[in-house]
């Protein structure tokens, strides 16, 4: 997996100074979001519990809470606002699935939005299958939703979400449940629709790894606020938001490399937040090492 940087021309997503607090709240859940996201690339959004990553995933989606609301969010050309319409050409996956579960079978649940949408019968009954071993739910067409563990209704939530071929597709930590294979498997899904339909992905994330490796740039939030973004390599650099006792997980080989970069052991170019890339970079680093000691 490998980041692809698409930014250029008009941002498809435009925040500015998104502001929002909840009825009874003593603080805003948004305190001032200002944020461009570009078709086809890929932002992951990270941060502490409490950190305002769902509201603002509701509020990209037009889903705008009841609440104190202030600013712009522009998605596709059309601005939102509350009691509006929903962001066009986009889906959102909650972080509940039970919240977005509606059929009966899991077939019920995937046609639900094609059929509101008029698709053609005969497309939908193809594309079910097709999505379900994306995310590894092959067979459970008659499966009834209710029956399914949590880890298969969140991955139905997934499946229902890219049936409808979204541009613009906002996850809300989609992989929380999911096993490390289960994860792998929905950021490969996720990869392979860039690369065929250049979607742009918007996901609420706490998969330090797969962030790393898809992501074109991590936005951190704490406090409602951005408090630092940019691409992986750059943003796990950061001693005070992923080096501290109390920090956010960097991935390991991000952890490693910073560690051995303050020891004076490599060189700050040799940092990589990657995982192939770095051990790539330390197995050569080892042999140079090992070459070193043998001449010596």
């Amino acid at each position: 997996m490998e980041a692809v940087n698409s930014r250029s021309g008009e941002p498809i997503v435009r925040v500015r100074d998104l502001r929002f607090r909840y009825p009874g709240a003593d603080r805003d859940a948004l305190a001032g979001i200002n944020l461009d996201v570009h078709a086809g690339e890929f932002v992951g959004i990270t941060g502490p519990s409490g950190a305002g990553k769902s509201t603002l995933c509701l509020c990209l989606k037009g889903l705008i809470p009841a609440g104190t609301y202030s600013g712009s969010i522009v998605v596709g050309g059309h601005e939102l606002r509350p009691g509006g319409q929903f962001a066009p050409g986009s889906a959102l996956v909650f972080q509940n699935p039970e919240t977005q579960i509606i059929g009966l079978t899991v077939a019920e649940d995937m046609a639900f939005g094609p059929e509101n949408l008029k698709w053609d019968g005969a497309g939908i009954l193809a594309a079910i299958p097709r999505y379900l071993h994306s995310v590894r739910l092959d067979g459970y067409e008659q499966a009834e939703t209710f029956s399914l563990s949590g880890g298969q209704k969140q991955r139905l939530a997934i499946a229902g979400a890219l049936i409808m071929e979204p541009q613009i597709l906002i996850l809300d930590e989609p992989t929380s449940e999911l096993d490390p294979v289960g994860k792998d498997e929905v950021f490969e899904v996720l990869g392979r629709l860039r690369r065929e339909r250049s979607i742009t992905i918007l996901m609420v994330e706490h998969a330090a790894e797969q962030l790393a490796e898809m992501a074109d740039r991590i936005v951190v939030l704490s406090a409602g606020e951005i408090t630092d973004e940019g691409p992986p390599d750059d943003l796990y650099r950061n001693p005070r938001l992923f080096h501290a006792p109390d920090a956010e997980r960097a991935p390991q080989i991000a952890e490693v490399l910073y560690a051995l970069q303050q020891d004076g052991l490599v060189d700050a170019s040799a940092f990589t937040a990657r995982e192939e890339l770095g051990i790539e970079r330390l197995q050569t680093l080892l042999g140079e090492a090992g070459a070193i000691i043998q001449h010596a």
